[in-house]
């Protein structure tokens, strides 16, 4: 078995609920949204994983 590193993107937002919105909106998938963190971790329509982070 073949396990692969998995890179990704953070992102940097001023308004994590807004930005949540957004990218749901865009077709993004909830990875890991746990409220008492400071970021969240969706997948894009694809399934490439990405973060959102409180500026």
């Amino acid at each position: 078995m073949t396990v692969r590193g998995i890179d990704h993107i953070g992102l940097t937002v001023p308004d994590l609920e807004a930005a949540e919105s957004q990218v749901l909106a865009l077709g993004a998938r909830p990875l890991d949204t746990r409220p008492d963190r400071s970021f969240r971790v969706y997948a894009d329509p694809s399934g490439h994983p990405f973060c959102l982070c409180r500026q």
